[in-house]
């Protein structure tokens, strides 16, 4: 089952959040608490959103997005922050109900995409997004800014 996160489920994102890191070999970066995530994805102007899968009762996985626009499309699209599925409810089409589901929202909101980053090692991901028909956006490199870069910047 599919559903949206409600408050009660932020310890449980962010348990999903430090899997998907260590997964990802990203530990040390997770520097998120159970109050960030109550006071961005559960608060009254949130950007952020959540669905939670439930598999037989007990929490599978997550997706996390929030709401980008295209200036060339002149529409809202959606950026799928983080997927995740844990290991035991894997190969249960638990990760592509979500993505289904994200879809739908998509659609019904009249976004014209759904937009996300896999790490390059992550075989098992882009074989799965591939399946799917999505297309990876090769000519296209994806740059940060963070940290003191940030900061300095922002001066």
């Amino acid at each position: 089952m599919i559903r949206e996160a409600v408050r009660a489920d932020a310890p449980q994102i962010l348990g999903f959040i430090k899997e998907l890191a260590e997964y990802e070999k990203l530990s040390h970066e997770v520097v998120a608490t159970v109050a960030d995530i109550e006071q961005t994805v559960f608060a009254d102007d949130a950007r952020a959103h959540c669905l939670i899968a439930d598999y037989e009762g007990k929490p599978a996985g997550f997706a996390l997005y929030f709401f980008n626009y295209s200036t060339f499309l002149g529409k809202y699209g959606i950026y799928l922050e983080d997927l995740y599925v844990k290991t035991e409810f894997r190969s249960k089409k638990i990760g592509y109900s979500l993505l289904q589901k994200l879809a739908k929202i998509a659609v019904e909101k009249d976004c014209a995409r759904v937009d996300w980053s896999v790490l390059d090692w992550n075989q098992p991901a882009i074989d799965f997004y591939n399946s799917i028909g999505a297309k990876p956006m090769d000519e296209w490199t994806v740059f940060r800014l963070t940290g003191d870069a940030l900061g300095d910047f922002a001066k």
